[in-house]
């Protein structure tokens, strides 16, 4: 998974059975069991006749994800702005300031997961339990498509800027504001990533 999602396996590359179980020191048993989840995650697909490879990032996955995300992270915004804690709010602020810190870092990475643990926090304080499942379960389907996004860094300032925002206002409980900022966020990400994958294809 890490070495498709850091793009050392290529789109269209066969995923080996053989070769990655003995690279790997395992039986092909758990090897099956990882491609079947690479293709839950739409990370690989299934071939006739051929196996499994890497799966292609298209606009039309890219945007069938951020439908659904834009949908669930707009009610989780909301919910938040209403239940979250003092406690949360203070772990939503560091959680902005570790992501400043690893912006300057220019580690994609640590970025990427910082951008996960600041909206994991959000998830958390909207205090719904299914939702925050249904959020986690997407965002190994958003993984890849948020590393795409932040590759490049002209946008890494701009998403420090949208975050700053979704912050205030749910540190406001402003919930109209959160939501048009979250949306904005998304938004944004959508119209980047899509440039990128029209280049790749290009």
């Amino acid at each position: 998974r890490e070495a498709i999602l850091k793009g050392e396996l290529k789109p269209g590359e066969r995923l080996m059975e053989l070769q990655l179980a003995a690279k790997l020191g395992v039986s092909r048993t758990p090897i099956r069991e990882a491609i079947r989840m690479l293709e839950q995650e739409g990370l690989a697909v299934t071939v006739p006749r051929k196996g499994a490879e890497v799966a292609k990032m298209t606009e039309k996955d890219m945007e069938d994800v951020l439908v659904v995300r834009a949908a669930l992270d707009g009610l989780a915004v909301e919910l938040a702005c209403d239940n979250i804690t003092a406690e949360q709010l203070e772990q939503l602020q560091n959680a902005e300031k570790e992501f400043g810190a690893c912006i300057q870092d220019c580690d994609l990475k640590k970025i990427a997961e910082a951008d996960v643990e600041f909206h994991e926090v959000i998830y958390h304080a909207t205090g719904n339990a299914r939702l925050v499942t249904m959020l986690s379960n997407l965002r190994e389907q958003m993984y890849r498509y948020r590393l795409e996004y932040i590759k490049d860094e002209d946008k890494r300032q701009i998403l420090l800027l949208e975050h700053d925002k979704i912050l205030k206002a749910v540190k406001m409980r402003h919930v109209e504001e959160a939501k048009e900022a979250m949306r904005e966020h998304i938004d944004n990400q959508e119209i980047t990533v899509s440039r990128n994958i029209k280049e790749q294809e290009g």
